[in-house]
């Protein structure tokens, strides 16, 4: 029905007769004559209507937005001093010679040819027509065309794009995985993946060699801006590669898909130990356009009297740290006490801090309720630790370590983003030296990656202190965010194994839920590792979204729902017989009420 995309013409195409399919953008009337901007997946094109062609020129009177039109006319030059240099097509326009209307449409919800603050519930509900908006169409096809290079460089590399099941068995931690009944095996599971983790194993064990896949993964948990229980991966296995060659590989990807799509050279990654991450900036993702580190300063403070400082500095658990702010001492008391609430989030149960008013005026110069708790001589050798000048002001954290990473971690953002202290461009790094395991609540160990990553070390020093140990792990961080994570694998059943053991998964369990793994690596299985990049997160943060959601056609609320379908829905008595499944009655509120009612008055 086209000859052409509206976003394709320009001044080669001036006296050739085009025929352009898409949607009313926006109609003008001036003086007699019709002007439609006429917009496709492509781009707009202006098309103009003289009252001479009476039957085209009554047609373009009566379309309005997002009418579905046909056109066919004649490109020309724009008269001057009406070029729209901010446009594409803006040289040229089409005199219209005949105009079809394809499709009516109902007034829109949501305007389309000007930038507007609509709810995210009603973009949702409508998504059909927010994807018409020229930005969210552009994500869509730089989505599209990141694949694409993606998959080209990964075919030119000898992967094999090979496809793993949706339907597979629940992982053994369980709580987050989307279950599936099956009709055919009554009162039985599948689960829908949290990632192909152990097919691509399998696969690297049935010498496929190198593998990938833009997977669909599933996770039932929280939302963030950044997370969706849908999401897509870019999942990448390879057999007899060490971590340095497959970080080589994949730094060489990423570094293309910036280049070839925003012409930006991410130059050579720095690699950083997590230890080392987590000392200096509380965080394994840490964002290195931001200057401001983490200072421990447990030394200084182990015999004051300030007891919030004192207790932490002599906790092995706990971390007492500052944080200078260069030319912070501005900040208002009423933004300190924002920032109190803001670190609370994480679970400190305060902030403490200290303005630089005039260095060289020594305590005088300072201004902090705290300073009165702490003595002279070790305040005048934490402003020469912190290298602190006028103007500054500085943050303090003293709790389990934990606690003060994740709390004074996040401030160092927030307030780095507030006071304008983030560089622009882009910082990439590894991360590497992960431990193996991290201590829960309970006290048990658990895998800080997942159970299948190798240790640096051998069995016997990983059973002799597993606390100690370090994986084979490597994320891959920009501006703050982690990309991807990936690690060399257990190539070995002793190994994995030893792994169990340590996370307190015994032989008949480790059978129960791994043998088809244990068995798969018994039978001759090659050193292999992989990685795993979330596209939805890379889009992001290449087009500037504040949302994943703002690259996904069909993303999911916060709340895990689908406003356009109305997802999830009820399903019928007889597909749940079918399924041998039957729900269990919610109470009423009122009568819950009751009953809470009566247990109170017992």
């Amino acid at each position: 029905m086209r000859s052409n995309y509206c976003g394709e013409l320009n001044e080669s195409f001036v006296d050739q007769e085009v025929e352009l399919c898409g949607w009313v953008h926006r109609r003008r009337d001036h003086g007699g004559v019709i002007f439609l901007d006429v917009r496709d997946r492509e781009g707009i094109a202006q098309v103009v209507y003289d009252p001479d062609i009476e039957d085209s020129f009554a047609t373009a009177e009566s379309v309005r937005n997002e009418f579905v039109i046909k056109v066919t006319g004649i490109v020309r030059l724009r008269p001057e001093g009406t070029v729209n240099n901010d446009m594409p097509t803006g040289k040229i326009e089409v005199l219209g010679k005949k105009l079809e209307v394809l499709n009516a449409a109902n007034t829109p919800p949501i305007q389309l040819d000007e930038h507007t603050e609509v709810g995210e519930d009603i973009r949702l509900h409508y998504r059909y027509i927010d994807l018409r908006r020229p930005e969210m169409a552009e994500r869509l096809r730089f989505r599209s065309k990141v694949t694409n290079t993606v998959r080209n460089f990964l075919d030119n590399h000898g992967f094999l794009d090979i496809e793993t099941p949706l339907l597979t068995k629940a992982t053994p931690e369980g709580a987050r995985d989307y279950l599936v009944p099956s009709r055919t095996h009554p009162n039985r599971f599948f689960a829908l993946p949290q990632s192909p983790q152990l097919f691509k194993q399998i696969l690297m064990a049935a010498g496929m060699d190198r593998y990938y896949q833009i997977a669909k993964c599933f996770r039932d948990e929280d939302l963030r801006a950044d997370r969706q229980p849908e999401f897509t991966q870019i999942d990448v296995e390879t057999s007899f590669m060490d971590e340095d060659k497959i970080m080589a590989v994949m730094e060489q990807l990423i570094r293309e898909v910036f280049m070839t799509h925003l012409d930006v050279d991410l130059g050579e990654f720095p690699r950083m130990a997590h230890a080392e991450a987590m000392n200096r900036y509380g965080s394994d993702k840490p964002d290195l356009r931001i200057d401001l580190e983490l200072v421990d300063i447990a030394d200084l403070m182990k015999s004051v009297d300030f007891k919030v400082f004192s207790g932490p500095a002599n906790d092995p658990a706990s971390r007492v740290v500052a944080l200078r702010v260069p030319q912070g001492a501005s900040i208002s008391r009423k933004v300190i006490d924002a920032y109190t609430k803001f670190v609370g989030i994480y679970g400190a149960k305060g902030l403490a801090w200290v303005k630089v008013n005039d260095i060289s005026a020594g305590l005088e110069g300072l201004q902090s309720p705290i300073l009165k708790f702490m003595p002279e001589d070790v305040v005048t050798t934490l402003m020469k630790t912190l290298g602190a000048e006028t103007g500054d002001i500085i943050f303090f954290g003293a709790d389990k370590a934990k606690v003060v990473n994740e709390a004074i971690g996040a401030l160092r953002i927030k307030v780095a983003e507030d006071l304008g202290q983030v560089r622009e461009g882009w910082a990439p790094l590894w991360v590497v030296d992960f431990p193996m395991f991290e201590t829960a609540s309970d006290g048990s160990l658990t895998s800080l990656h997942h159970p299948f990553t190798a240790p640096s070390c051998d069995s016997k020093q990983l059973a002799a202190d597993p606390q100690a140990a370090l994986s084979r792990a490597y994320d891959m961080v920009l501006n703050g965010t982690e990309l991807g994570g990936g690690s060399i694998r257990i190539n070995k059943p002793e190994m994995q194994r030893s792994v169990f053991e340590v996370l307190g998964i015994g032989e008949e369990e480790a059978a129960e839920k791994f043998g088809f793994l244990l068995e798969a690596l018994s039978y001759g299985c090659p050193p292999h590792g992989g990685i795993a990049f979330g596209l939805d997160r890379l889009i992001m943060l290449m087009t500037g979204a504040s949302s994943i959601r703002d690259v996904i056609a069909f993303p999911k609320t916060q709340s895990a729902a689908c406003p356009l379908t109305d997802a999830p829905g009820a399903v019928s008595a007889k597909q749940l017989r079918e399924l041998n499944i039957r729900l269990r009655e919610q109470p009423k509120a009122e009568e819950a009420q009751a009953a809470v009612g009566t247990e109170e008055a017992s």
